[in-house]
């Protein structure tokens, strides 16, 4: 009997709900051929007619002809990839993963490297563990964008930072994916004493050979927890070093802008924080390609906040809220609760920093706030109406924190209601004057930056 791959939801309106498909039934083949993985389905489905074989939840096979115009078919598949996930092989010198601390959720310490996750959700690869016939089957579908965590051009220096003694002969895999003309986005994560300096100013001149196709590069500051205990000795960054990075920066993206009319090399937001500088006019941005890797995430709230007021003759309701927020972003919503209240004098937002004392206090992004910190913090305080949080600080789709504290429990230790608030500085604005908003507790389900290269828990939610 065929395996298949059992579908775990169906979007309403679909193509699969009007060919009745449901949660249970197995997809068994698509033209006769069995799907290997998420690569197999996304190039079979992408025909303008199909043929399913498909197992019924009472056991009956259909075969269905479909014709869909190219779109989506609506399923949602139990395995995501609808295969095994592939874990990362390497030992990263700055893997976030290995500075957790023992007793948390098996998941998070799930290291994940793997071509289909980039291609899905934006993860950010090494190539350290792809084959040829991987790379074969993206450019054979032409998948793109494929995001990829360089750290550095120069090949010693990569299998160093990765633990890796291959991790230097992915140069020839990504002139194949630039030759097929697939798209991708890169990343490099900087330590100090490391990748930076003038390996990093090697490594921003040797990827420019690979645009336009790489449509753009992020760096990004390692994050450095206080569970560090046998690990590579790395340090944080100081003012004055990120002042240097974002001069390298710049200087490379007034050169590359002028040859290409594309700035290419970003420096991630925190950069601009630790250099006490502002952040940069939306234009530098590109379109925000690397958005959820924590490039122009404050200067594209700072835009939306400014039109979402602009609609808004404002008035003199009465609302008190408390935002709780990480010590790298409450500065900048500071900012955007004195913009409210010239619009609405009455309303009170306070802006509260939580110290990051779970991971350490160097650790200042409101991502890694666990709900214990949280609490304890914010307990005894008049939190007024409603407790603001940015939905970044819970799993995606979920109601829980990176400790598993729920939402709910946040609600009861605090006695006031909680407001998850998304991503758009417009959901922001009506969050801090609008009563009647319906309270969410839990997360939209999105990406979430997952591999052992990029820094981040591993989290599939």
């Amino acid at each position: 009997m065929k395996k298949g791959h059992l579908i775990k939801s169906v979007d309403p309106g679909s193509i699969a709900e009007e060919m009745e498909l449901e949660p249970g039934d197995v997809l068994l083949t698509i033209d006769g051929d069995e799907i290997e993985d998420i690569f197999d389905y996304e190039y079979k489905i992408n025909s303008e007619e199909i043929t399913l074989l498909v197992r019924k939840k009472n056991g009956e096979e259909w075969e269905l002809d479909i014709v869909n115009e190219y779109q989506d078919l609506g399923i949602t598949f139990e395995n995501g990839l609808m295969s095994d996930y592939r874990s990362c092989r390497n030992k990263c010198i700055f893997c976030f993963i290995d500075q957790m601390p023992p007793g948390m959720r098996e998941t998070l310490y799930f290291k994940d490297d793997d071509s289909r996750l980039s291609f899905l959700q934006g993860n950010y690869l090494t190539l350290t563990n792809m084959s040829e016939h991987d790379i074969d089957r993206i450019i054979q579908y032409k998948l793109s964008p494929i995001n990829i965590s360089f750290q550095t051009m120069n090949p010693e220096l990569r299998c160093k930072m990765l633990h890796n003694r291959f991790a230097g002969e992915i140069f020839d895999k990504v002139k194949r994916l630039k030759d097929a003309g697939i798209i991708m986005n890169g990343q490099i994560v900087l330590c100090r004493g490391v990748n930076d300096g003038a390996e990093l100013e090697r490594s921003i001149r040797e990827l420019t050979a690979y645009m336009p196709q790489l449509e753009s590069v992020s760096v990004v500051p390692v994050g450095l927890t206080r569970y560090r205990d046998g690990l590579y000795p790395l340090e944080p960054f100081t003012k004055e070093d990120a002042c240097e990075v974002l001069d390298l920066i710049h200087g490379w993206q007034e050169k590359l802008y002028k040859e290409w009319g594309n700035h290419f090399i970003h420096a991630g937001d925190e950069w601009y924080i630790l250099a006490e500088r502002p952040i940069p006019e939306e234009k530098t941005y590109d379109g925000y390609l690397q958005l959820e890797n924590g490039v122009g995430m404050l200067r594209l709230l700072e835009d939306e906040v400014a039109e979402e007021l602009s609609k808004r003759e404002g008035d003199d309701r009465h609302r008190h809220v408390t935002i709780a927020t990480g010590k790298a972003a409450a500065p900048s919503l500071e900012k955007h609760m004195q913009k409210i209240r010239e619009k609405y004098p009455n309303v009170q937002a306070e802006v509260v920093t939580i110290i990051n004392y779970f991971f350490g206090e160097s650790i200042t992004v409101s991502g890694l706030i666990t709900g214990k910190d949280l609490m304890e913090q914010l307990e005894g305080r008049d939190l007024g109406d409603c407790l603001l949080l940015p939905c970044n600080m819970l799993r995606s789709g979920k109601n829980v924190f990176l400790d598993d504290v729920t939402v709910e429990e946040v609600e009861e230790r605090l006695k006031t209601p909680v407001q998850i608030i998304d991503e758009p500085g417009s959901d922001l604005v009506k969050a801090v004057v609008e009563e009647n908003q319906e309270t969410i507790h839990r997360r939209r389900t999105m990406y979430e930056q997952a591999d052992c290269s990029n820094c981040g828990p591993a989290e599939r939610g």
